[in-house]
């Protein structure tokens, strides 16, 4: 859709417009779950590619036009805003999408460095995201300003993505994948573990298991939601409370990863 059709679009439906959020896989998922409950009046959109996954270990080029394929699907459904809920889309694409689409409201995902590095008592966090997430601008910028005042430790969740695209969070095999990704961080003295990957909530548990009593799991799925609302506003598009919403869920895969990705969001 041209950003001209997108702009008649908004025009004609409005606050009516579906919410698109976009991620490699089922991961996202978990974004999806905290706008369902901080906008309930609000339509949603999932597309989770499926095809492609996981994009963490894939080059910038691939990452980056599979997410402009994503965000023009989205736009072609009517999407008045739309969340990258994929660190590794967000650090390889967010900042030429907006100069792309400069109408177009993106929040993108980051790891929450930030609350993590102002609440340390040790002086010491983990972080734990994709190999291309780490080596992004948003997470560099982040580690340089605040790098100098805590210790940043970084972890790679070899595996991590696979395991919950397989509905594996509570395998044997996972926790030896999780123990070797955040044993070291606490060895490290780490007092917070930033989840920098949407597909990593949904090993919180065992992860949490392995770190430990005194190590606080982090993640960002509700402060995205609250930075969606704060847009809606910002641009009147906010559904009224009288709209009933629609959800709906595409894929690049097939329609059996479709309804895998309603199962996910729903089955709590």
């Amino acid at each position: 859709m041209s950003i001209v059709n997108y702009q008649l679009s908004i025009v004609a439906n409005g606050m009516s417009n579906p919410i698109g959020i976009f991620d490699s896989g089922l991961g996202g998922i978990s974004v999806w779950q905290a706008l369902y409950d901080a906008l309930p009046h609000e339509s949603l959109i999932y597309l989770g590619d499926g095809a492609r996954c996981p994009y963490g270990s894939r080059s910038s080029e691939e990452v980056r036009q599979f997410t402009e394929e994503a965000v023009e699907r989205l736009l072609a459904e009517g999407c008045k805003l739309i969340v990258l809920a994929c660190n590794t889309a967000t650090a390889v694409a967010i900042k030429g999408l907006r100069e792309k689409y400069p109408d177009v409201p993106f929040v993108g995902l980051e790891p929450a460095v930030k609350p993590a590095a102002l609440t340390t008592k040790s002086g010491v966090i983990g972080v734990l995201a994709t190999e291309r997430s780490l080596q992004g601008d948003h997470f560099r910028r982040n580690e340089e300003k605040y790098g100098s005042e805590v210790k940043i430790l970084k972890g790679v969740g070899e595996g991590f993505v696979e395991a919950v695209e397989r509905n594996e969070e509570h395998m044997p095999e996972t926790e030896v994948l999780v123990r070797k990704a955040v044993e070291p961080l606490v060895e490290g003295g780490a007092d917070k573990i930033v989840l920098g990957c949407t597909h990593y909530p949904f090993l919180r548990d065992v992860i949490a298991r392995v770190a430990g009593d005194g190590v606080e799991i982090i993640d960002s799925s509700e402060a995205v939601a609250r930075r969606v609302g704060v847009l809606l506003d910002e641009y009147g598009l906010r559904a009224e409370e009288s709209a009933m919403p629609e959800y709906r869920f595409l894929t690049f895969a097939d329609e059996e990863y479709a309804e895998r990705l309603r199962e996910k969001a729903f089955n709590r």
